[in-house]
């Protein structure tokens, strides 16, 4: 459960600069609850590759890859505070799953006994196919957004990257070619999360601070990219998301999802590349009231 902390968030520069930013994160922040509105009764075709790859001296056959094919859908369950991703795999590596019909009635039909258990379910099954032994849940597109939210953005520092400082995405995840320039249009925007009880956390519950960038159109407050970076003294991952224009849905919508795990005792490497098509209004809307809870 994340705990909203009141502290204002603050940039760097002048007043003037600390209102300009202030007044294109109010506007992103109006953006993403639109557009979590709108998207939560459309569902997305996800084709996603994961691989694990070893340093020499392992055994090539220890390279491994996987393939899924997936419904994705933005869902809230019942007394749920945030919107989450639900990857529905109903396909790994050319099989159809089997008990697929079975796993969604017991998540969204089955009596469950709290909203925890729920969640807790739901990202558990979404993350049910990974591989690799970095264990996560966070392997998901619209997970950064959340943190534009306007009661989580007082958790971060949010800056605005000047001229001559780096815009370019990672090595690790680079931009598609020829997706978008950044020009004065489109303005890339630092943040860093500062607050304890992170919204991430490690699987002992340790607090892992987010961040990153996302590339804002500051007149609108579209987010056409997102970068986030999680590491400690174990692991160093970075997931960046890539948004595109649909003409059906009047949105940006996810095009692909570039995720990067690396493991510093064995020096093992997790990548993953997912890419989004088919957005579909789904059959039955999924709301708030998604899922019943036991009294």
């Amino acid at each position: 459960m994340i705990v909203a902390i009141l502290i204002a968030a603050t940039v760097s520069g002048s007043v003037s600069d600390q209102r300009a930013l202030g007044d294109v994160l109010a506007r992103t922040a109006a953006y993403v609850a639109l557009f979590e509105q709108r998207l939560s009764g459309i569902v997305a075709e996800e084709q996603y590759v994961q691989e694990v790859h070893f340093p020499k001296g392992y055994p090539l056959s220890m390279n491994l890859e996987r393939r899924l094919r997936s419904d994705l859908l933005l869902v809230k369950p019942v007394g749920a505070e945030d919107w989450m991703a639900f990857r529905d795999v109903y396909e790994v590596d050319g099989s159809a799953v089997r008990d697929r019909r079975e796993r969604l009635m017991k998540l969204f039909i089955d009596p469950v006994e709290s909203v925890h258990e729920q969640v807790s379910a739901i990202l558990q099954e979404s993350a049910r196919y990974n591989i690799g032994s970095v264990t996560r849940t966070i392997n998901a597109p619209l997970l950064p957004l959340l943190f534009l939210e306007t009661r989580n953005q007082p958790r971060f520092k949010f800056t605005r990257a000047r001229d001559g400082e780096p815009h370019e995405m990672t090595q690790e995840s680079p931009a598609p070619p020829g997706h978008f320039r950044l020009g004065t249009e489109v303005w890339a925007i630092e943040y860093h999360e500062r607050t304890a009880n992170t919204m991430i956390r490690t699987t002992n519950l340790r607090d892992l601070p987010a961040h990153g960038r996302f590339w804002i159109e500051p007149d609108t407050g579209r987010v056409l990219m997102s970068e986030l970076v999680l590491e400690n003294h174990q692991i160093r991952g970075t997931i960046t998301v890539n948004y595109q224009s649909d003409p059906v849905l009047d949105l940006l919508v996810p095009l692909e999802m570039r995720e990067r795990y690396d493991r510093l005792r064995d020096r093992s490497v997790v990548d993953g590349f997912a890419t989004y098509g088919r957005f579909r209004q789904f059959q039955v809307k999924v709301d708030e009231k998604l899922g019943p809870i036991k009294k």
